[in-house]
């Protein structure tokens, strides 16, 4: 049976410093691969690098590959070996499989059931197609963890529910208004999260955003880039009662809006909902807000107790994943054993005869009455027709030798001939 291995280090291995002097990015990928195929003994390869992880993934020609990627490893980065060698982790066959099927899925990302890493995977995947560094096996393999990748978010809440604080705002928002579309955002101040807030309000529709700033030329400059309308800090009340999402984050030392402003804006929006979102330290918005009829008042600490409540719900819908990559582990290990010859040889046996039987069995409820002799004299001539068309091909296959990929035999044989109906079907 082919061997299938992975060579890499992550975030739970190695600091973001020794991820950054071993990582490849898309340019770099296909002189890594040429090299790596020119001068270590592995058949097929494919390098995948993302901020938290650099994984070779490879299935070698002899016993020494192992030593020799990390030797390739440490000349191409020009890197002494024992600088980085403890932080890595080498998994075979099954563990290198369940390893990619988990990675793909997002399984064991950082954070359980982000979306990115699959589509990183692809890219390198393709480059690695582009300059044939993968073949029959790898081939294979990767459209298998990228269709196990896919049912698992699928079939399981892994990519539910918001993990991060900006994120957060988004559902909560979702929650008071069931439709973004016609709803208005305030951004108050420039803190990284609510800018990313309100990137994400935006890419959920809504209709329009204000930016308000101490410092005018610092929210005409983001306004700029929200397409929205910039207005002084103390024109503030004024605006709001026309907003239906503020976002405060400006690092004033004080409260900057008041449950008292707030109740006199109420007053003019006739108690259309107001959602406020407080996400600086120390807190920008007076908690007494919360009191106000149908204004919905949400600080950090809120928005981060949502974030793991989510984290944990994640988490445990991680749990029906992982049955189902050892699910597809099993799968992928039944067809790599079939790619031996004997196997292969057997199953086409099988399947034809069964054909040739079949057909008989058909044929002789036309032919009316039969001697026995005579049904045993057509069973005969069918299976030894069977047989004869079998000769060929089998002769083929036994024909091992140093000069060709029998790996890629194999497998086309077994397309041809159609001998893994259910692991097709599943798949696709």
């Amino acid at each position: 049976m082919p061997e299938i291995i992975l060579i890499g280090l992550n975030h739970k291995t190695a600091p973001v410093s020794l991820r950054e002097c071993l990582s490849f990015t898309l340019e770099q990928t296909p002189n890594a691969l040429e090299t790596l195929l020119a001068t270590v003994p592995v058949k097929e390869a494919l390098i995948y690098s993302t901020c938290n992880r650099m994984e070779i993934l490879f299935v070698p020609s002899n016993d020494t590959a192992i030593d020799l990627v990390i030797g390739f490893l440490s000349d191409y980065k020009a890197l002494p070996v024992q600088e980085f060698e403890p932080s890595l982790y080498i998994y075979k066959n099954d563990d290198a499989i369940k390893h990619l099927f988990r990675v793909g899925a997002s399984l064991d990302s950082m954070i359980v059931g982000e979306p990115q890493i699959l589509g990183q995977i692809k890219k390198a995947y393709k480059k690695a197609i582009a300059h044939k560094a993968s073949g029959t096996i790898l081939n294979r393999l990767m459209h298998k963890a990228f269709s196990i990748a896919k049912k698992v978010r699928k079939e399981t809440g892994i990519g539910d529910n918001a993990v991060s604080i900006s994120y957060a705002a988004v559902e909560l928002a979702n929650k008071i208004f069931s439709d973004l579309n016609q709803r208005s955002v305030m951004l108050m101040g420039a803190g990284e999260m609510a800018e990313l807030a309100v990137e994400h309000l935006i890419s959920n529709g809504v209709k329009k955003i204000i930016v308000a700033n101490r410092t005018f030329t610092n929210a005409v400059s983001l306004a700029q880039r929200f397409d929205g309308q910039a207005v002084k800090f103390e024109e503030l009340e004024t605006f709001l009662h026309d907003v239906d999402i503020l976002i405060s984050s400006t690092g004033a030392a004080g409260y900057v809006l008041t449950k008292a402003q707030v109740k006199r804006a109420m007053a003019q929006r006739k108690n259309r909902p107001l959602f406020c979102i407080d996400i600086a330290v120390p807190r920008d918005l007076d908690p007494g807000i919360n009191q106000v009829n149908n204004a919905y008042l949400y600080d950090i600490d809120d928005l981060q107790n949502l974030v793991n409540d989510n984290l944990e719900e994640r988490l445990r819908e991680a749990i029906k994943g992982e049955r189902l990559v050892e699910e597809a582990v099993v799968k992928f290990r039944w067809w790599l054993e079939s790619l031996a010859v004997v196997p292969t040889i057997k199953d086409l046996k099988k399947k034809l005869e069964s054909i040739a039987d079949a057909e008989t069995e058909k044929s002789l409820t036309r032919l009316g009455d039969l001697s026995p002799e005579e049904i045993d004299a057509v069973r005969r001539l069918t299976r030894s027709v069977a047989r004869k068309i079998m000769h060929d091909p089998i002769l083929f296959l036994k024909n091992t030798g140093s000069h060709r990929n029998d790996t890629h035999y194999l497998s086309v044989a077994r397309h041809l001939f159609n001998l893994d109906p259910e692991f097709e079907e599943n798949d696709r």
